[in-house]
């Protein structure tokens, strides 16, 4: 199939969707399917019971992270000792309500090594100012000494990570919804339904990416996730509107051609300026990954993934999806 130059001259297709659309749902089904598992093997493992592991914001606790004192190469630890050191420790008792049988256990707690060994977190139960002291100089003949002033220690209920939990999902759901309501007044029942299929694809394969990060390396999600993802839903929704507009521009410009070709000329004339528009947004996101931190390198790899897959999900699969839905239409009358 071709497209017509301004000079009247018959020039091919960048992409002609429809010839390559089985392929399109196949890599989809494929990547939405290790995703789904993904978010089932974490939701039944014993350890998470989540289809991801819920961070510090949203389970509620006490995160230490303390910097170690190494000029050149620090000494190799590992995390099982401070684990096991952990476990043995008997925390101060708190007033008079506390006492052995309430203190927090810290047999459950998780340590995590970062930046090959220079910086050591410390995930458990929610700690007093007292208890958190006594953790630190627990541990610190084992991973020590530490940077004067390198230790922060965070501490979160768990009435209000709950909280945060609940917003975070209501925030989602609201966007999902308001984003049905615009596309269906601005286009039609069609364009919305799609829209929320392209959109539900992106953040579930950001998602399972996540879980399996979850599952491989414990790999917590914090609130910048949940960030994350409704950045990624109105990014992709911008990239499926502009790409449906010009749909739908075809269809009054080559109405007497078949829905197909309709789709693969829109298409086709989206393509470098989507691949552009998201080259150009993947950049500050690399900039971010590899010098902004591990505060914000996970909220800049999961960006980054909403990009990638949500360039193909607007270039690919919604137009393609778009492309059969009056044949199946008929098909069903």
């Amino acid at each position: 199939m071709a497209v017509s130059s301004p000079t009247g001259q018959e020039r091919p297709l960048r992409f002609p969707l429809s010839r390559q659309r089985r392929k399109v749902w196949l890599i989809s089904v494929i990547v939405l399917s290790l995703s789904a598992l993904g978010l089932v093997l974490s939701w039944t493992n014993p350890q998470i019971r989540s289809p991801l592991r819920p961070g510090l914001d949203f389970t509620g606790g006490t995160k230490i992270q303390l910097e170690r004192l190494c000029k050149d190469n620090c000494q190799d630890i590992r995390a099982i000792d401070i684990q096991q050191t952990l476990g043995s420790l008997t925390l101060p008792a708190e007033g008079r309500d506390q006492d052995a049988n309430t203190l927090p256990n810290l047999a459950s707690a998780r340590v995590q090594l970062l930046d090959r060994g220079e910086s050591v977190v410390l995930r458990m139960p929610a700690l007093t100012a007292s208890q958190g002291q006594a953790v630190i100089e627990a541990v610190e003949p084992i991973a020590g000494p530490f940077e004067v002033g390198g230790q922060s220690v965070d501490t979160i209920g768990p009435s209000l990570g709950g909280q945060l939990l609940r917003s975070s999902l209501i925030s989602l759901l609201v966007a999902f919804a308001g984003i049905a309501l615009y596309i269906s007044i601005r286009y039609d029942g069609r364009y919305a339904v799609l829209a929320l299929v392209a959109l539900g694809h992106d953040v579930l394969i950001v998602c399972g990416v996540f879980a399996w990060l979850g599952l491989l390396s414990g790999l917590e999600v914090d609130s910048l996730f949940a960030v994350a993802l409704l950045t990624i839903a109105g990014y992709s929704v911008n990239d499926t509107v502009v790409v449906f507009d010009r749909i739908r521009e075809r269809q009054r410009e080559d109405g007497d051609l078949p829905l197909d070709a309709q789709v693969d000329r829109a298409v086709s004339a989206t393509l470098t300026r989507t691949i552009y528009t998201s080259g150009t947004t993947l950049l500050p996101l690399l900039g971010l990954i590899l010098f902004g931190g591990s505060t914000l390198f996970w909220f800049a790899v999961a960006l980054a993934i909403g990009v990638i897959v949500g360039s193909w999900s607007s270039i690919a699969l919604a137009p393609s999806l778009l492309s059969i839905w009056p044949r199946q239409r008929t098909a069903g009358a």
